[in-house]
């Protein structure tokens, strides 16, 4: 039969085993997921920020117009139209690293919501190691857009999570179709485009008929400000972001009537079809 001072010994050293289980199992339950990869997209975007964003008053976004945007929507004559199922079909290439892919997104899913639904949108950041650094805003990585009057395909080639062993630097996300590659080679290329601005992105291309190559306005308005703050921005037509964001978005519904052919009426008021006589 064992003493007293054993059982004892025995009781302590389970007593140690048990604390060290339990303290185990809180690490294990308690660590962030992101805390091994700050920079990896893994939150849903809150829907209240989505709707905020995607239901500005018309009546702002009329007061904006074309706002400040410097980059418009350029015509191309494309052997071929890009269509499925009958529909126009807008194809977008860009990396979670870039924030003027950062920048472009926020107007981008403005403009789609007004043709569509999106689903499964995440939030990010540009790389922050970039000019911009850490711009905020979504990635369209496994998101789905559904809608009756375009189609939507969105190809984030690389994340924001720096990868030493990757030609771009950053790890890959999505892998471009060979079909998406040659869009991308033939016509973010000269005469289209600048030679300085060659295999730049976002890279937009609406249906074969325009083309988007860089942000439509400046991602610094963007800096140092958060995504409830820049949500907020958009109440103002006079706001310095909305001027930028909606201006963009603005026009990039015209280019989208332009492919409907004004459908849905909705989406394509008279202030916009008066931006599409600029394309």
């Amino acid at each position: 039969m064992a003493s007293n001072s054993n059982k004892a010994n025995h009781n302590r050293v389970y007593g140690i085993i048990a604390a060290a289980v339990i303290i185990l199992l809180l690490i294990i339950v308690f660590r962030s997921p992101t805390t091994s990869n700050p920079n990896q997209a893994d939150a849903l975007a809150p829907q209240k920020l989505i709707n905020q964003i995607t239901s500005v008053p018309t009546s702002v976004s009329d007061g904006v117009g074309n706002g400040s945007t410097t980059t418009k929507a350029s015509p191309i004559s494309a052997k071929s139209y890009l269509t499925s199922k009958g529909l126009p079909q807008i194809l977008y290439m860009g990396a979670e690293y870039c924030p003027y892919c950062a920048a472009e997104r926020w107007p981008m899913i403005i403009a789609l919501s007004k043709f569509g639904t999106f689903s499964n949108l995440h939030t990010t950041h540009s790389s922050t190691t970039d000019v911009y650094a850490d711009t905020q805003t979504f990635s369209f990585h496994d998101s789905t857009f559904v809608s009756k009057y375009i189609g939507f395909t969105p190809v984030e080639m690389f994340s924001n999570i720096a990868d030493s062993n990757a030609s771009s630097g950053y790890t890959t996300l999505d892998t471009p179709t060979t079909a998406q590659q040659s869009l991308m080679s033939t016509y973010d290329a000269p005469p289209y485009v600048s030679s300085s601005n060659q295999g730049a992105i976002p890279f937009i291309y609406f249906g074969g008929k325009y083309l988007i190559v860089g942000a439509s306005y400046s991602p610094q308005v963007l800096q140092g400000k958060s995504y409830q703050q820049i949500a907020n921005s958009l109440s103002s037509s006079n706001n310095t972001i909305a001027k930028g964001m909606l201006g963009a978005a603005n026009n990039i519904t015209a280019t989208i009537c332009k492919l409907t052919n004004n459908q849905p009426s909705s989406a394509c008021t008279p202030t916009i079809m008066g931006l599409e006589s600029s394309l």
